[in-house]
């Protein structure tokens, strides 16, 4: 069969229709280059703001006064990381072509200037395809803001100061201080904080003071010899009041949580007043705080490099926890502090025993026991009445190196009875919506039962019950006359100060009237119902 062949008005159509698809592919491929070219470049814009990096040398430059640090002599060799919070203005790109004729603030108008990063640009000979020779932006400008006016109304302690630093932040535990880059200042005199989550005066002489020192340039500062990346730090004491089991939780490790928690674990701990004992005890709860060992601040001499410093502690009221919009931004709560106790500590009842639900078993009941003052002189009296009521009954002294053991003893109760006292801080053990009996003693003594004891007790989602003590059942009645001030105006020794109040009341020892005290007893049982 004959072939046949296209007329010529066929071929030139078909040469036509094919010479305009070339041309539609040239103009898709360019058009696409461009697009590349506007991703790639916005890219580049977000991954450099706010630092310079050298992408052939393990070092970072301070482009305001255009200095390099070297990296070499680091521990720990970290590029900075972006404070996501912090703009960059300008930045810099210098390609091959520009470096050799010493061009520089151009940005990048073409994809060819920013090579694979696995090219090597020391083979090339094209400034087309030569490597990146330095992406300059400015640092994060340091920043300081320091909480050093914060009093609740109607409570008489004044909170601490806490500093927090943002930037070039250098821990320098030699010198006893963290130094802060801010170029914008030639030099800002500096000042000095007690990194202690309390604040009276008796504390000078018991905490030790780190300085705030503020360079214009980072030269100025002690070398860097351990970098620690975008790993914050938080800097505090344990000393003060600590040994006292009230003041460790309110005064340090409450505050920690409400500082620290937030890290999820990455963040570096600096300890001043440093007790080895101390850290051990509570070993637990700072090991669910930070991944990392702490650092001894008396003790360490380098000089530790931070973007992120934290100097002192977040507190509340004792034993409190509040939503602020300041200080407890996400709202953390007692509630959540207990739970994260029991988590630190293994400790397995969330709720306390509900009466008739198991037919034959008793509600616990501890009682704690108290050497030295304000101890309960008619104890076994006192037991053996709880017990007659139908509580299975245990006597405990609070304290000794073994938190968790009585921990787990606390833990293990459904009602908590002592006289007030820091044993009553071992509340927070108790399974959430168990009972909490605080026994007032004589002297005005209300207002110290309610803030220390009552209300945290209603923030752990405890229920709570107070026993007020008579004249007659306290011992000051055997010391002082009927007329005496303690009893005719308690609150005239109040107004003398604390010594007086820890001299007078606070001596106490008390002997509960079993016929007054046990409605108190049967209302917890009646808590226990629902």
């Amino acid at each position: 069969m004959p072939t046949s062949f296209p007329s010529a008005a066929t071929r030139t159509r078909r040469a036509a229709t094919g010479v305009g698809r070339v041309r539609l592919h040239r103009r898709c491929s360019v058009a696409m280059a461009l697009l590349l070219t506007v991703w790639t470049s916005h890219i580049l814009l977000l991954l450099v703001q706010g630092k310079q990096i050298k992408v052939n040398r393990c070092s970072w430059t301070d482009s305001n006064r255009g200095e390099e640090v070297k990296q070499e002599g680091l521990t720990q060799q970290v590029l900075p990381v972006i404070d996501p919070e912090l703009k960059s203005d300008t930045f810099k790109i210098k390609t091959y072509s520009e470096s050799k004729l010493g061009k520089e603030g151009q940005h990048a108008s073409t994809p060819e200037s920013i090579p694979h990063p696995e090219m090597d640009g020391s083979s090339s000979k094209s400034p087309q395809s030569a490597t990146v020779a330095e992406i300059e932006v400015p640092k994060p400008k340091g920043s300081i803001t320091c909480d050093d006016k914060s009093k609740d109304n109607d409570f008489p302690y004044a909170r601490p100061v806490v500093c927090k630093m943002s930037g070039d932040v250098r821990i320098a535990p030699g010198s006893s201080s963290v130094i802060l880059s801010m170029p914008l200042y030639q030099s800002a005199e500096g000042r000095r904080v007690r990194p202690y989550a309390r604040h009276d005066d008796s504390l000078p002489p018991l905490v030790r003071e780190v300085a705030i020192k503020t360079v214009a340039n980072g030269s100025d500062a002690p070398e860097c010899s351990v970098g620690h990346g975008d790993i914050p730090a938080v800097v505090f004491s344990v000393g003060g009041y600590t040994r006292n089991f009230f003041h460790d939780m309110s005064d340090v490790l409450i505050p920690l949580y409400l500082t620290a928690f937030q890290f999820k674990g990455r963040v570096q701990f600096f300890v001043t007043d440093y007790k080895q004992w101390w850290l051990k005890k509570y070993k637990p709860i700072l090991r669910r705080l930070s991944r990392y060992d702490i650092v001894d601040f008396d003790s360490n001499n380098d000089v530790h490099c931070f973007h992120h410093v934290i100097l002192g502690l977040v507190r509340d009221r004792d034993l409190i926890l509040r939503r602020h919009p300041t200080r407890n931004p996400k709202g953390y709560s007692m509630v959540g502090f207990t739970r994260f106790l029991r988590h630190a500590y293994g400790l397995r009842r969330n709720r306390p025993f509900v009466l008739g639900e198991n037919p034959g078993k008793k509600p616990r009941m501890l009682i704690i026991s108290r050497r030295g003052t304000r101890r309960l002189l008619n104890l076994h009296r006192v037991e053996a009445m709880a017990t007659a009521l139908g509580f299975d009954v245990t006597v405990s002294e609070a304290g000794g190196n073994s938190v968790k053991r009585f921990a787990e003893t606390v833990n293990s109760c459904d009602v908590l009875v002592a006289v007030h006292g820091g044993g009553l801080t071992n509340q927070m053990f108790l399974p959430a919506k168990a009972v909490v009996v605080q026994i007032v003693p004589w002297g005005g003594m209300e207002w110290m039962a309610t803030n220390f004891y009552g209300e945290p007790a209603r923030g752990m989602g405890l229920r709570y019950l107070e026993y007020h003590v008579a004249g007659e059942e306290s011992s000051l009645a055997r010391r002082y006359p009927r007329d005496h001030a303690v009893f005719r105006d308690p609150m005239a020794i109040h107004a003398q100060g604390w010594k007086a109040l820890a001299e007078v009341v606070m001596t106490q020892d008390v002997r509960l009237d079993l016929d007054r005290f046990t409605p108190t007893l049967l209302r917890a049982l009646d808590l226990l119902q629902d």
